[in-house]
């Protein structure tokens, strides 16, 4: 009998082996399992967040949770399958709140609507990819331009997550002003932000997650958090987020510079999430170039239109596929581990559902701390990176708009460079977003 299951484990080990060439690559079944089970534990505060903040938007609760799993599982897995990368995906953080707060909440767009802006946006990212357009459009935008959308929207998360958790409060005479934390929402949620601060701090794998948890149970007795029926259920029905996209609502021009931003937002963030997590891999040949990334950037545009048809927000590569690659995962057998993981996650909707807002909103400021870091790399001793990279940035979480920051950004680095008498320094497709933004706002704003 040991020597039958020596046989099979070894047999499925070859199998293993010539789907994701895992003896070439230096790893391992093991090695590629323990990465999957990492990566899912760091990233998976998803499940939890991704709901909360589409209901919002009008949304139902329980047909997002499906739509987040399903859209993680589906696309992680094409991501292993077909690009033999250790990558994840799943709902973007950043872009979940553009669409509930921004699109629905401030711009009334329908969620429907939102959701075929959605798919639209996820449908520009496939032709980029498949026609090679991407690379002009990245040597296109100016790289401090590029940090600073990264950082702008991470500022965007933070202000939203301080909103949600009663830490800011709106005030008629100075627009913002500090929240009561004698109100036992806004006391969880400051418990919750030193909770997980100190988490991540210290480096305890999947701290965020292990932050949401714990400051869900310290709301049960000060009565925040109401207790589900079960631990274990059947799957919430996704009838109510199923199919419900418009797409001709979206195709109107208003709609361009949302889809643009949504475009736009998703792309800056998978490219430095590819790079920054395929360096750690040996997937970046000599030239700079990803290895196979056409494939693994199809995977990731595809993902956003799986997602838009489920239900939920654009869906992109979790730069925590660094926290499996840091452990040893190599190829998308890591990927094939995360999918399932979150297909196994669906049979505990009511734990995810019963998380109250107060305790996601520490982990979207701490994810908008992460974000911010681009600042970093602006050089603000040069004004010409500087200025357009500032107003950018800022103009994001001021105007509560993702959208107006990049087009006011650009705008502003376009006029700059070209009445300083350095226009020919700017790309032509600059000249081509920027003539577009600005008709943008003369007759549609």
């Amino acid at each position: 009998m040991k020597d039958e299951m020596a046989i099979y484990s070894k047999s499925s080990g070859n199998l293993m082996d010539r789907l994701f060439n895992l003896s070439e690559s230096g790893t391992d079944v093991r090695t590629e399992v323990t990465a999957g089970l990492t990566t899912f534990v760091t990233m998976a505060y998803i499940l939890l967040v991704n709901p909360i903040v589409l209901k919002d938007a009008g949304l139902d609760q329980g047909a997002v949770f499906m739509a987040t799993a399903l859209a993680a599982a589906v696309s992680t897995m094409f991501m292993g399958l077909y690009a033999n990368y250790p990558f994840a995906l799943a709902p973007g953080m950043g872009l979940n709140a553009f669409f509930a707060y921004v699109m629905v909440g401030k711009m009334q767009i329908p969620w429907q609507t939102a959701l075929g802006a959605v798919f639209i946006s996820g449908i520009i990212a496939v032709i980029v990819t498949l026609t090679g357009l991407r690379e002009m459009l990245i040597r296109a935008i100016p790289l401090p331009l590029k940090h600073a959308v990264g950082a702008g929207i991470g500022l965007f998360i933070a202000f939203i997550g301080f909103k949600n958790a009663g830490i800011i409060v709106s005030n008629p005479a100075t627009f913002v002003d500090l929240g009561n934390f004698k109100d036992p929402g806004t006391l969880l949620a400051t418990i919750g932000l030193i909770v997980t601060a100190v988490l991540v701090a210290r480096g305890v794998r999947g701290g965020m997650l292990l932050g949401i948890i714990i400051t869900t149970i310290i709301g049960i007795p000060m009565g925040i958090t109401k207790l589900p029926g079960s631990l274990i259920s059947a799957p919430p029905s996704m009838a109510p987020g199923l199919l419900k996209l418009d797409i001709a609502g979206a195709l109107k021009f208003s709609m361009f510079p949302v889809i643009f931003s949504l475009f736009f937002a998703d792309l800056f963030d998978t490219i430095g999430t590819f790079v920054g997590v395929a360096s750690r891999t040996g997937m970046i040949d000599e030239k700079g170039n990803l290895k196979n990334g056409n494939r693994a950037l199809l995977a990731d545009s595809l993902g956003t239109v799986i997602g838009s048809l489920l239900g939920t927000s654009n869906t992109t590569t979790y730069v925590e596929s660094a926290a499996g690659v840091s452990v040893g995962g190599r190829t998308g057998l890591t990927s094939v581990v995360v999918s399932l993981l979150f297909i196994a996650s669906i049979l505990f909707s009511p734990l995810a559902l019963a998380v109250p807002s107060q305790a996601t909103a520490p982990a979207l400021i701490i994810v908008g701390i992460f974000m911010a870091s681009s600042l970093n790399e602006i050089k603000f001793d040069n004004f010409y990176e500087a200025f357009p990279a500032f107003i950018t940035a800022v103009l994001m979480p001021l105007t509560f708009s993702i959208s107006m920051g990049l087009a006011v950004g650009f705008i502003s680095y376009t006029l700059l460079m070209l009445l300083s008498g350095r226009g020919r320094e700017v790309h032509w497709m600059m000249y081509v977003l920027t003539a577009t933004f600005v008709l943008y706002f003369v007759f549609v704003r």
